[in-house]
C-alpha cells in the first residue's frame, strides 16, 4: 500500500503535478506578415499617354486599385489588365493575400497634360507582308467554341491558329490582310455548321473615359450579327450585367423587320437593371458602306456617334436611367465580333451569303 502511494506520487511529480500545484504554458501565434505593396510600371502609348501595369510579389495576391484619388480597399476595382492613362490622375493600389494583412498603398500621380482630341492609342491593323497575318497578340485574344457566349448563336468561334474542327488554320476567321485591315469572316464549312471569330482585349488592354472609334464595313445578310463593343474588366468578379456593357455598334441582317425596311445600326448600354438602346437610320444610310462608329465616354455619361464626333445620335446618363450605372467603376476591354444566328437576328436562310465578313480599318482612342 505504501509503495503504491509512493509510485503514484512519483508519477504525478514526473507529470508536473508535484506538491498538488499546476501551471499552464500559453503559446502566442506569430503576427501575420503584411503583403508586399504592389508595383506600378508604365509603357509608352501615343502622344504622351501610357499603359499602366500593376503587380505584387505576394503569392496569390489580388491587386485592388482606384483612379479617382481615393484610398483603395478590397471592395475596389480588381486589377485585370494594363490600362491606358491619358489624363491627369492618381493611381492608388493595394495587394491582399491569404494569411497576410493588406499591403500599404502604392501611389503614382500622372500629369500628361494631353490636349483634348489627341490620339493616344490605336491598332491600325497594319500588314506589310504578302500573306494574311495574325492580329496583334499583345492586344487581342479570343473567345472560342460553339455557343461560348450565350444568345443561342450558331457559330463556332475560332482563334488564330486553331486547328480544332470545324476551325481551319488554312482559312482563318480573323486575319489582317496584306496591305492592312482586319477581316472577321463568317464561314459555312458544311451544311448547318458555321465558324467565325470574336476578338477581345481582355487581360491585355483596357481603358476608362475618352473617345473610342472604329472604321468598319458591315455584312448585310440574314443571320449576320456584327458588333463593336466593350465589357467591364471586372467581369469575373462581377459577372454580366453587373460589369457593364457598352455597345458602340450592333447590326443585324440588312434591315429592320419592325420598320419599312430602312437600314440601321444601334448603340446600347447595359448594367444591372439598366438597359437602353437607340437606333441610327437616317435616309440613305447603308451599313454596307464604310462608316466610323464612335463613343464619347465621360464620367456619368455615354454618347454614340456616326462618322463624326459632332454627329451624336444617342446619349445615356447615370442620372436619367434606372438601375445601377457601372461605367464609372473602372476600365473596360474592347470586343470585335461577327456572330451567326442567335436570338436577335434569327438563323441564316437560303439568301444568306457565305463567306460574309466584317472589315475593320482601325480602332482608335482619343482624349476627351
Amino acid at each position: 500500500m505504501g509503495i503504491g502511494i509512493f509510485v503514484l506520487g512519483a508519477l504525478l511529480s514526473g507529470c508536473g503535478g508535484g506538491g498538488g500545484s499546476s501551471s499552464t504554458t500559453t503559446t502566442t501565434p506569430p503576427a501575420a506578415t503584411q503583403a508586399a505593396a504592389p508595383t506600378i510600371t508604365t509603357a509608352a502609348a501615343q502622344n504622351g499617354a501610357v499603359l499602366v501595369s500593376l503587380a505584387s510579389t505576394a503569392s496569390g495576391a489580388t491587386v485592388y486599385f482606384t483612379l479617382d484619388g481615393s484610398t483603395p480597399s478590397t471592395s475596389s476595382q480588381v486589377y485585370k489588365a494594363p490600362f491606358l492613362v491619358a489624363s491627369n490622375l492618381t493611381v492608388n493600389a493595394i495587394a491582399a493575400a491569404s494569411g497576410e494583412t493588406t499591403s500599404s498603398v502604392t501611389t503614382k500621380a500622372f500629369a500628361p497634360n494631353i490636349a483634348s482630341g489627341t490620339l493616344v492609342w490605336s491598332d491600325e491593323f497594319a500588314n506589310t507582308t504578302s500573306a494574311n497575318a495574325q492580329p496583334s497578340s499583345t492586344v487581342w485574344t479570343y473567345d472560342t467554341g460553339l455557343n461560348c457566349c450565350g444568345n443561342n448563336e450558331l457559330e463556332t468561334y475560332c482563334a488564330w491558329g486553331s486547328a480544332t474542327s470545324p476551325c481551319d488554320t488554312s482559312n482563318p476567321n480573323a486575319f489582317v490582310a496584306p496591305g492592312g485591315g482586319l477581316h472577321i469572316v463568317a464561314e459555312r464549312p458544311s451544311s448547318g455548321v458555321y465558324t467565325s471569330a470574336r476578338l477581345k482585349s481582355e487581360g491585355l488592354f483596357s481603358f476608362q473615359y475618352g473617345r473610342i472609334e472604329a472604321h468598319i464595313k458591315l455584312p448585310e445578310s440574314q443571320g449576320m450579327w456584327p458588333a463593336f463593343w466593350l465589357l467591364g474588366s471586372n467581369i469575373i468578379a462581377d459577372p454580366w450585367p453587373a460589369c457593364g456593357e457598352l455597345d458602340v455598334m450592333e447590326h443585324i441582317n440588312g434591315s429592320n423587320p419592325e420598320s419599312e425596311g430602312y437600314d440601321w445600326v444601334q448603340g446600347s448600354v447595359h448594367g444591372t437593371g439598366l438597359d437602353g438602346g437607340t437606333q441610327y437610320h437616317p435616309t440613305g444610310f447603308s451599313a454596307a458602306d464604310w462608316h466610323t462608329y464612335g463613343m464619347i465616354w465621360t464620367k456619368g455619361q455615354i454618347e454614340y456617334y456616326i462618322d463624326d464626333p459632332s454627329n451624336v445620335y444617342a446619349k445615356f446618363t447615370a442620372t436619367s436611367m434606372t438601375g445601377t450605372w457601372p461605367f464609372d467603376a473602372g476600365p473596360q476591354f474592347i470586343l470585335l465580333n461577327l456572330a451567326v444566328g442567335g436570338s436577335w437576328p434569327g438563323s441564316p436562310d437560303a439568301t444568306t451569303v457565305f463567306p460574309s465578313e466584317m472589315q475593320v480599318d482601325y480602332v482608335r482612342i482619343y482624349t476627351n
